[in-house]
Formats: C-alpha cells, structure tokens, sequence
C-alpha cells in the first residue's frame, strides 16, 4: 500500500498548491459559476481525503494489502509491532484530522454566535419593511443591503437604500440577496474559510477562499440579472457603490467593476458538452482518492 500512500499524497498536494492556484487564474469559472463551485467543492474534498487517507494507508501497510483489509486486522497487538515511520504517518493523519475538524468547529460555533447577536440587534434596532417579507430597514444614511443566513433569516437595507433608489433598483438587490439565502452560499463558503484558515501559509488555499467568495457572487448577480432587468442591478450595485458591513455573507468579493462589466455584457455560457464535463470532472475528483482508499 505504500505506492497508494504516495499516489494519496501527491494528489493531496497538487490540489492544495498548483491545482487551486491554475484554477483561480482561469477564465471559464467567469462562464459557469455553478460547475466552478461544484468543482472547488470537489477540490477542498478530493485533497482532504488524499492527504488524511496518504497517513493512514501508510501507517496501516504492514496490516493488509488494502485499507479495508488493514482497519479489519488493526488491534492494539498489531499496531504496537508498527515501525516508528507508520506510527508516525498515524499520528499526522490523526493531528492534521484533528487540525481540521477543528478549526472547522470554531470558525462554524464562532460564526454562529456573532450570526445570533447580529440579529437580535437587528430585531431591535431595525424596523419591519411591510414591502419584503423578512426584511429590515435600518435607520442610517449610508445605503447597505446585505443578508443575515441561517435558520432565522434576514434581509437588512439601510434607508440610504431606499433614498438612493428607486423601486426596481430595491427589488434587483433584494433578488441578490435572496439568491444568496436561497441558495445557502455560507454554507458553500464556509468549509473554504476553515480550509484558507487551516494552513494560511499554503497559498493555494487563501487562493481557493478568495475564488469561492468571487464566484458565489457572480452566482447571485446571475439569478437576480433573472428576476429583473440586468440595467437595473447594475444601476443598483453602482449607486451603492458595493457598500457591505463586515458583517454581510461574503468578505471577499470581485472587484465592482469586474462584476459590473459582467452583469452588463454576460459572458457566453459553457457549451453543453463543457458542461457536463465539468460537472463530471468533480465528481471524478471525488471518486479518485475515495477509490484509491477502499479498492485493493
């Protein structure tokens, strides 16, 4: 199984570093958002298997030809006759799990806390818009609208909002937030965030953080540029100038500009036969290291 053990580490690696890096530089994403974040999904899962399975398959070669054949064969006599190399490759894997998990947890509980406290602010400081159900409207000049995702959603808009613009201007932001609601983009942006914060130093995942961010907005921009007018959400998006609280869905975004070029004048979409290939390149980026793991 050491060969499998290299295979499992290799891939993890060029995922992590070259893999994410080329397809953060690419330009197709901009052409289907979608299939882009299926396959950065596939990325983040592909290369954690590959590198938590490259300690265990190592650590457990001397127990079977196979992992399946080695968990079955591993108790407390086996593993102590392991060598001080297979300890050691179990113990990674057990840390980096462990490292993993963990910030995981974190980021989720602490984000989860500051979501709570945001909204109870909101309930008190923020007075119910009749026209949108679920919205907010707070009382400050600087137009702002963002969402609040979780089980007990919120739209909020400032009254800057509805100052600056006029009522197709309000719904074609509205439609950008819901689509993020809708669609629970913090949650596909989330596990991106435990990853980049993980190992910051490998700059391939902060590359993955920042092209998932950029691409959940692009999202958004498309279902809303479906709900009203493209001249609309562009007009909207430029007299707010791209004004978010730290607090919004998304920390990083493309810059306004890009994101306006876009909406104004859509980039062709994928042709069919791409599509399906990329779809199926995640799901192969998936099935690769969870074969290699199980198969003999």
């Amino acid at each position: 199984m050491e060969l499998t053990a290299l295979g499992l580490l290799v891939l993890g690696v060029l995922l992590a570093e070259p893999v994410s890096r080329a397809l953060a530089r690419a330009r197709w994403p901009v052409r289907d958002p979608v299939g882009a974040l299926l396959v950065w999904q596939a990325v983040g899962l592909s290369g954690g298997l590959a590198l938590l399975g490259a300690g265990v398959v190592y650590g457990l070669a001397p127990l079977g030809d196979s992992l399946p054949a080695a968990l079955a064969a591993a108790g407390p006599d086996e593993l102590a006759r392991l060598g001080p190399l297979h300890l050691a490759a179990l113990v990674a894997a057990l840390l980096l799990a462990l490292r993993l998990v963990g910030v995981l947890a974190a980021i989720t509980v602490r984000t989860l806390r500051a979501r709570r406290r945001h909204r109870d602010l909101l309930d008190v400081l923020g007075t119910p818009w009749p026209a949108a159900p679920g919205a907010r409207v707070l009382d400050h000049p600087v137009p702002v609208a963002y969402c609040l995702p979780g089980l007990r959603s919120r739209l909020v808009l400032s009254a800057g909002v509805l100052d600056v613009l006029d009522p197709a201007g309000v719904r074609a932001v509205l439609a950008h937030e819901r689509a993020h609601l809708r669609e629970r983009h913090d949650l596909v942006v989330l596990p991106f965030v435990a990853w980049g914060a993980t190992a910051p130093f490998v700059r391939g995942m902060v590359c993955a953080q920042l092209a998932v961010a950029a691409l959940i907005e692009m999202r958004a921009d498309d279902v809303a540029a479906c709900r009203c007018r493209p001249g609309e959400l562009v007009g909207a998006l430029r007299t707010m100038g791209g004004a978010a609280p730290a607090a919004a869905l998304s920390s990083f975004t493309t810059a306004l500009d890009s994101r306006l070029t876009r909406i104004s004048d859509p980039p062709p979409p994928l042709p069919t036969a791409l599509r399906v290939l990329v779809r199926a390149a995640a799901v192969g980026l998936v099935a690769v290291p969870t074969l290699l793991l199980l198969v003999p």
